[in-house]
């Protein structure tokens, strides 16, 4: 098998980013080659064509030769059965040296290193069956086996590759804006805040912000979102999509070698670092099975010599080697993480380790954030209710002229909302409470409930709690004058993933630092029972804990506040657009996009991709298991236990490639029905409303 972090494919070297995909490689060798995680398999594949395109089969090396062989073994089974020995002697041992070119050397430089594996295996076996006379059967498995190595090889090529077919969303090119006019440029010379000038139908060569220009952009082969996203001045714009209707000038926020969609794949690509515990398993199994197999096979070739019948228990011994190896089992996990892992970064989940996309599949419980997670993160001014001595706009212009000095969330609607904004003097922000200062000679504050008393006011700020809002209480010269009800509106699919999540059995829990009126009404609006509200962040932290301890547990937020309750769940989530860097680097998996649907999905992939490599290690298993009696009784010859036991290979390869397709689910059948109605608008000249 081959290693999961590979170097990179020749013909990238014509591509302008060549260099980040090089340095992942890099690092996820070395950090394979210290931490021993390579598989026992990996140096045997001489032939294995990691490092190139799995273009078409038949220009595919790696496939040919094992086909060669199988031709021959064809050629020479016929002339056998035509009574031409002799020919078919020699046509019999073609088709075995081109089999064995596969595997053997690879086994020979292994066992020099002082390294066993499943080539030795297949290698000893081979040379043995010559030695009694078998060359067809010899033949037989150097070719069954180098064919399904083959394939094996190509599926870890497609799902490697199809991976690294990210890179190929940026341009090659990049139009710069500079005092002298506009200059095309590789992508990889991009520097940050260069002003990129795109054309509509053209790609976004690395990431940004739009200076002038409104158009809509297609993001869907990063994050997964079919639905084109309208933009204009100061929306951020992500490395690959593409500019659909206008032209844009976009200030660059990163290096043209170093974006987000560069580091998609840097962390895919150094996913398989850290295994999970199936790939744990199956290696904890398969590294002691191929010594011990050894062992078994010496110990049937001494019985022979001990009962007088060495040759009989010398072809068993042969076929013990055969029917004992864990070739499957080697294979059973890896390819599907790297299916799983590759297919997931298409559609806008970037799932950091084996281990994490493991933990995913076991979630039971997904506990999410509130703010900026569930609801869309831009506060606004709802209602303004007041006591009749100051009109809305007047509580609206007084609030915002203490507001003006805070960074608050809040302290934004309440500008956005105000008519004006009133002159105070002595303002002064009081951490967790609120904001005073002077309106002429006139004391003012304006805070939340528990720091200003609404007073006549208290009914009217319970009522618009229970709506989700929070609350903002504007006091002058010590008497109640309003209070402002804001509200962040959940997102319009957040409804519909929490539903989904529910009706796949996940258990929902919602962690938020508002207050508990508040919480629950936008809990109820999203469909969410478990709401646990008035939390510090080390309050999430310790929630999380709590909830871990009745079950595997997903946690998802965006914020740096989140940061210690990614840590603490068994599977951080972060919303990677929108998400802060304190969430992301905690988090184990990462979403491009801002679309809740995403995690149903994910979940569900997770899920399938789990329950394919139980299956995987249970079918290896459960090959050996059957064959060894088999092979031990005599049952079984060599050619049939080779047949068995390659096919058997053959489908946990083909399972799991079945990691790698997107789950169907029903989120993503109605947005790809609304993508094709929209494409659909478009060729007819409609406006995309």
């Amino acid at each position: 098998m081959n290693d999961i972090c590979c170097g990179p494919d020749p013909d990238e070297t014509k591509h302008p980013l060549t260099l980040a995909a090089r340095k992942a490689d890099d690092h996820g060798d070395q950090h394979h080659d210290e931490h021993g995680h390579d598989d026992d398999h990996d140096d045997e594949h001489e032939h294995g064509h990691g490092d190139e395109d799995a273009g078409p089969w038949w220009r595919d090396p790696g496939i040919l030769l094992p086909l060669g062989s199988g031709l021959l073994l064809l050629v020479g089974y016929i002339l056998e059965w035509t009574g031409v020995t002799p020919a078919a002697t020699v046509v019999l041992a073609l088709s075995l040296a081109a089999g064995a070119w596969t595997f053997a050397p690879g086994a020979v430089k292994r066992l020099a290193r002082g390294r066993l594996g499943v080539g030795l295996l297949m290698t000893i076996a081979a040379v043995g069956a010559v030695l009694l006379g078998h060359v067809g059967e010899a033949a037989a498995l150097a070719f069954l086996f180098s064919i399904a190595e083959a394939l094996e090889d190509r599926a870890m090529d497609r799902a490697r590759n199809g991976l690294r077919a990210l890179l190929s969303l940026i341009p090659e090119t990049a139009t710069i804006s500079k005092l002298s006019g506009n200059v095309e440029v590789p992508a990889a010379q991009i520097q940050e805040l260069d002003i990129l000038v795109v054309r509509p139908g053209e790609r976004v060569a690395t990431d940004g912000v739009v200076i002038t220009g409104t158009s809509s952009i297609d993001t869907s082969a990063i994050t997964g979102e079919s639905i084109p996203v309208e933009i204009g001045p100061g929306d951020p714009v992500p490395a690959g999509s593409i500019n659909r209707t206008g032209p844009l000038q976009i200030e660059a926020t990163s290096g043209g070698t170093d974006n987000s969609l560069t580091t998609i794949v840097k962390l895919v690509e150094q996913a398989g670092a850290r295994k999970g515990e199936r790939a744990r398993l199956a290696d904890r199994i398969a590294r002691p099975l191929v010594p011990a197999v050894l062992v078994l096979a010496a110990l049937v070739m001494i019985f022979g010599f001990v009962v007088g019948d060495p040759a009989l228990w010398t072809e068993r011994a042969l076929v013990v080697l055969v029917a004992a190896s864990p070739c499957a089992l080697a294979i059973a996990v890896p390819v599907t993480v790297i299916s799983a892992i590759g297919a997931a970064s298409r559609f806008g989940v970037v799932i950091k380790s084996g281990e994490a996309f493991e933990q995913l599949g076991a979630v039971r419980t997904v506990a999410l954030d509130k703010t900026g997670t569930l609801t869309r993160g831009r506060p606004e001014v709802v209602t303004v209710e007041t006591t009749g001595t100051y009109d809305p706009d007047q509580v609206l212009a007084v609030a915002a002229g203490l507001e003006a000095h805070s960074t608050h969330p809040l302290a934004t609607a309440i500008l956005t909302a105000a008519p004006e904004t009133a002159q105070l003097t002595e303002v002064t922000e009081h951490s967790g409470q609120g904001i005073t200062g002077l309106l002429g000679d006139d004391r003012v504050r304006v805070g939340s409930p528990r720091w200003v008393d609404p007073r006549t006011l208290s009914e009217a700020a319970r009522t618009l709690e229970s709506e989700g809002m929070t609350i903002a209480v504007l006091e002058v010269a010590g008497t109640v004058a309003g209070v402002i009800g804001i509200r962040d509106e959940l997102k319009p699919e957040a409804a519909e993933a929490i539903r989904d999540l529910t009706a796949a059995g996940y258990q929902t829990v919602m962690l938020t630092g508002d207050n508990q009126r508040t919480a629950g009404a936008l809990a109820a609006q999203a469909g969410i029972q478990d709401v646990r509200a008035e939390l510090l962040p080390a309050d999430k932290a310790t929630a999380i804990e709590s909830l871990s301890a009745q079950g595997t547990t997903a946690m998802i937020g965006d914020g740096i506040n989140d940061a210690p309750a990614l840590a603490a769940a068994d599977v951080g989530i972060a919303m990677g657009v929108t998400g802060s860097d304190a969430a992301i680097e905690s988090a184990s998996v990462a979403f491009t996009g801002n679309d809740l649907r995403l995690l149903p999905e994910a979940m569900a992939h997770a899920r399938r991709g789990r329950r394919i490599m139980t299956g995987n290690i249970a079918l290896s298993l459960a090959i050996i298991v059957v064959l060894l009696p088999l092979a031990l009784l005599g049952a079984l010859g060599l050619a049939g236990v080779v047949l068995v036991h390659e096919i058997a290979e053959v489908v946990v390869i083909l399972n799991g490639i079945r990691a790698a397709h997107r789950p169907t689910t029903q989120t993503n059948r109605i947005t790809t029905a609304q993508a094709a109605v929209d494409d659909g608008s478009n060729a007819l000249g409609t406006a995309r409303p």
